[in-house]
């Protein structure tokens, strides 16, 4: 089977010191292809940078996260247009609002995110959006720019089904990560995912975070991993009622028309 990770955070210290063995053990796992996530400006400008270095296999996303959002000011926004030229980095991203902890102001939240869509606009690339606890404000936003944008995922979706509706709406993708395998606060999500549409779902890891906690065999570790993409693929698989090989082709071929991405063959070194 042949996956593809849409959201894998390589750039985070914790895969400072292997960063490459994680790639191996993803591809060893049926994991072709990742998408490294940019989540700040420094951590985008490293995305890109590890992309290079295997771009048969990564590509890069270029955005500010909403916890950062102070960071956007006009050489943030510099930086990331230069980013956006480059052919590795794929998408604008990781961006969005995030009111769950409100780690910046929600008005400095507001406008990152129309900066970046604005970058968007410009640029044409697709769209990788966060999401948490700040609904209303996110699609009144998004739907104000949804026109003049490419593709838009919702990565990480753990939201409501009316949620997921008006995403779907505003003809977006949904990425589902490992929440979908906590049994403490899946629940909901698992009621929904069953009715996203084939042409519209992705798989993402978001790792080292969202561990899938239904593992098995356990795992010493909490840092997640993108070699257990399949077993969220499995999960995903079982509450749509379909094989795990049938959502594998699905889901990959949805990731390489949104993002680009090219053909890619076992045989191709990790």
């Amino acid at each position: 089977m042949d996956w593809i990770d849409i959201g894998c955070n390589l750039g985070h210290e914790s895969f400072a010191g292997d960063w490459r063995d994680v790639v191996e053990r993803a591809v060893s796992a049926g994991v072709s292809q990742l998408m490294l996530t940019g989540a700040s400006v420094t951590g985008s400008e490293r995305a890109l940078e590890l992309a290079g270095e295997n771009p048969a296999r990564l590509r890069a996303t270029a955005g500010v996260h909403p916890h950062l959002a102070a960071e956007v000011d006009d050489t943030a926004l510099m930086r990331l247009r230069a980013l956006h030229g480059h052919d590795l980095v794929a998408a604008v991203g990781e961006c969005g609002l995030d009111y769950f902890r409100d780690i910046s102001p929600r008005p400095v939240q507001q406008r990152a995110f129309e900066q970046q869509l604005a970058l968007a606009e410009a640029c044409g690339k697709p769209v990788f959006l966060h999401q948490r606890d700040a609904h209303a404000d996110f699609q009144a936003i998004l739907a104000e720019f949804r026109d003049r944008i490419g593709p838009v995922v919702v990565h990480c979706f753990t939201d409501t089904r009316r949620a997921m509706y008006d995403y779907l709406d505003l003809d977006c993708h949904i990425g589902i990560t490992g929440w979908v395998c906590d049994e403490r606060r899946g629940h909901a999500l698992k009621e929904s995912v069953p009715e996203i549409p084939a042409d519209r779902l992705m798989l993402e890891t978001d790792a080292p975070y969202l561990k899938p906690r239904n593992l098995r065999p356990k795992v010493r570790t909490h840092r997640n991993e993108p070699c257990w993409l399949p077993w969220i693929g499995g999960t995903v698989a079982a509450l749509r009622g379909v094989s795990p090989a049938l959502l594998a082709e699905q889901t990959s071929a949805n990731a390489r028309r949104f993002f680009g991405l090219p053909e890619v063959s076992s045989s191709e070194a990790a």
